[in-house]
């Protein structure tokens, strides 16, 4: 008999393994003649070889399902046991797709601008992503950062907003600093909620694969191998947004998205946003995407609200 060991990565072993490893007990009892045993995060084969093969292509084959899905069904296991590859909604398997939720819904572009901002991302290194309220530039821009981290295209992820008070005095909110900085993050939160399983994504953020934290953290460090998410940039100084832009190392990338009709800074206060996309519009290797009104997937009456406002400033 020969053995193999198969090391399980960036996996929850529970949501993985299953209850009392009846993931694991599943593939073993299709092989008798073989021995499967797990211990930690390794997985421990002994058998003849072409059982060996059969049952590594079975377990990527899971470990695949189960990162594009975050989990794994009695069905899901014997259909790949029965060499059945059609998993649910095999059909939709299209170039568009960039992940599927924790609940296996899809998470695509739902606009053209949407497909737009997907597509710039993949011929730039730095992309602009600008529009109003809803038109999903933040959840698509998480979306891309997920995708590549579980393509192992960067090793962390660097999500980041300015703390900026729309109206209110941070300083008088209860709690210590990471209570009062939470609720400026919490849209960040909620979009990687659909996208990663709850265990793995305390996994990632315990191990800081994953890093969500105001603006002002990122000074004085060196950001390589990541992908760099700047959200609500409209909120940022010229010189926060560039503090940001030059952090970037090598094999990085990053998306800065903001609404330049939600400024926060005080009046005498120009947005690094505004200046940067009149400076940075001719550099090679930087994208701008525009989204508007048409974008907007929240509900019907927030695009008619955008157009209304729209038309006032217009005036002014």
């Amino acid at each position: 008999m020969v053995e193999k060991i198969i090391t399980l990565e960036n996996v929850s072993l529970v949501d993985f393994l299953g209850v009392e490893n009846n993931t694991i007990k599943q593939v073993a009892a299709a092989f008798p003649t073989s021995k499967i045993i797990s211990r930690g995060n390794e997985l421990r084969i002994k058998g003849t070889t072409p059982e060996i093969i059969r049952i590594n292509e079975i377990v990527n084959s899971l470990l695949e399902h189960y990162h594009k899905y975050g989990k794994l069904t009695n069905e899901s296991i014997l259909n790949y046991l029965h060499k059945e590859e059609e998993v649910p909604d095999a059909q939709e398997e299209k170039e568009d797709i960039l992940l599927y939720g924790t609940k296996g819904f899809v998470i695509k572009p739902k606009t053209a601008n949407q497909q737009l901002l997907v597509d710039c991302a993949a011929d730039h290194d730095i992309v602009f992503a600008i529009g109003p309220a809803g038109t999903g530039k933040t959840y698509i821009s998480v979306a891309l950062a997920v995708r590549a981290l579980k393509n192992k295209e960067v090793k962390k992820i660097i999500i980041t907003r300015p703390a900026v008070e729309a109206g209110e005095n941070l300083g008088f909110l209860p709690g210590d600093l990471k209570e009062k900085i939470d609720p400026y993050l919490r849209p960040i939160y909620d979009a990687l909620d659909d996208m990663i399983p709850p265990e793995k994504l305390k996994f990632y953020q315990e191990n800081r694969i994953i890093e969500i934290a105001p603006l002002a953290y990122m000074r004085g460090r060196t950001l390589h191998n990541a992908f760099i998410l700047l959200d609500e940039a409209q909120n940022t100084t010229a010189m926060q947004i560039k503090m940001f832009l030059t952090r970037m190392g090598p094999n990085s990338k990053a998306v800065i998205t903001g609404d330049k009709s939600q400024i926060d800074l005080p009046r005498n206060q120009k947005s690094g946003l505004v200046e940067a996309q009149h400076i940075l519009k001719d550099i090679k290797g930087i994208g701008f995407v525009e989204l508007d009104a048409r974008d907007v997937v929240r509900h019907r009456l927030v695009r008619d609200i955008i157009l209304a406002y729209e038309k006032v400033e217009n005036r002014v």
